[in-house]
């Protein structure tokens, strides 16, 4: 089978996801939940990764992550496994690889579906019956974006920043944002791009991704894409404020 492709664009949002091995556990105590989570800082400030929302389940991991650095997101990940792994097989007297292969990621066309995607990780917990509701769940970005409970980790879209003028008015719509559930089509889409690597996006900025990276990012005929102007005019309008 053929690996999905890396995108490497600059100040365009990406979707990750990893899993671990079989689908076996990656966490096995908090103490686990909060190494990572530091591994995570460390390696976002020194690979130039902004991380906007993230979830951390029994057995993989959800990450909403804006590089501003060339292959950013590569380094970040791969940043990340060296210090976790090793951890994890030092505290377990375990060997081997922890994870189920690459870690996968879709780009996200900002403006309409960031926040959508931001909440569909922080359910991660509700949809797996973990819990009733993502307040209840202590390992995810929905506290600092619901609740304002400081997380030195994240860094606020201007997405997020846009939903009020104080902290209290956008945790305020950002909690009457998961008073609805998400409709089953927008789920099987985000589950769809994510794990088939492809772009997250209206016809429009999928035709700009093309455009820019010259190659295809959706199913079609094979080829090289049509050479038309360049559009990043339009990325940056939909992923970089």
């Amino acid at each position: 089978m053929p690996r999905h492709p890396r995108y490497d664009l600059l100040d365009v949002p990406q979707h990750v996801i990893q899993r671990g091995h079989n689908r076996q556990p990656i966490f096995f105590c908090d103490d686990d939940y909060r190494f990572y989570l530091a591994a995570v800082q460390h390696a976002a400030e020194r690979s130039g990764c902004a991380i906007h929302a993230y979830v951390l389940m029994t057995n993989h991991i959800h990450l909403l992550v804006t590089p501003s650095q060339a292959n950013g997101l590569a380094k970040l990940m791969q940043a990340i496994g060296r210090r976790y792994v090793p951890y994890i097989n030092a505290t377990y007297h375990r060997t081997g690889t922890l994870w189920e292969g690459r870690y996968r990621a879709s780009l996200i066309e900002a403006e309409a579906y960031f926040l959508l995607c931001s909440r569909y990780i922080e359910l991660n917990p509700v949809r797996a019956a973990m819990v009733a509701h993502p307040a209840a769940y202590p390992w995810s970005s929905y506290h600092w974006h619901a609740g304002g409970i400081s997380d030195p980790l994240l860094t606020d879209h201007d997405l997020y920043r846009r939903l009020g003028q104080t902290a209290a008015e956008r945790q305020a719509v950002y909690r009457a944002l998961f008073e609805t559930e998400m409709a089953p089509p927008l789920l099987q889409e985000i589950r769809a791009t994510i794990h088939q690597g492809q772009v997250l996006g209206t016809e429009r900025f999928k035709d700009a991704i093309e455009s820019t990276l010259a190659r295809r990012v959706r199913p079609g005929k094979p080829g090289r894409p049509r050479k038309t102007a360049q559009r990043t005019s339009g990325l940056g309008e939909t992923g970089k404020k």
